[in-house]
């Protein structure tokens, strides 16, 4: 559990201060959005719920998107998902800092 909110809150810190120039480099607002999908993806496999399409809004809203869905799946406890999550985010601040 610890890596994985480690993890996040280093991946916050980094794209919450983004200007929407920086969003449109690369591609990092379409991997940030796959993320936010995977880990809505991991808390609903944990909790036993179907897997529900996020909505794609703005992409300055991204980083609340991100904290919202990475505290769900801390709430679910869940050893395995929370291990998946980091490599996801650990893989996503990897390609931005490239």
């Amino acid at each position: 559990m610890t890596d994985f909110a480690t993890s996040i809150d280093r991946l916050l810190n980094q794209i919450r201060v983004w200007e929407q120039p920086r969003w449109n480099q690369d591609d990092r607002a379409i991997r940030t959005y796959a993320l936010v999908q995977r880990l809505a993806d991991l808390g609903a496999d944990a909790e036993g719920r179907p897997r529900r399409e996020v909505p794609r809004e703005h992409d300055m809203i991204l980083p609340d998107q991100v904290r919202v869905l990475a505290d769900d799946l801390l709430a679910t406890g869940s050893e395995p998902a929370l291990a998946e999550a980091a490599t996801a985010v650990d893989d996503l601040r990897a390609y931005i800092n490239t």
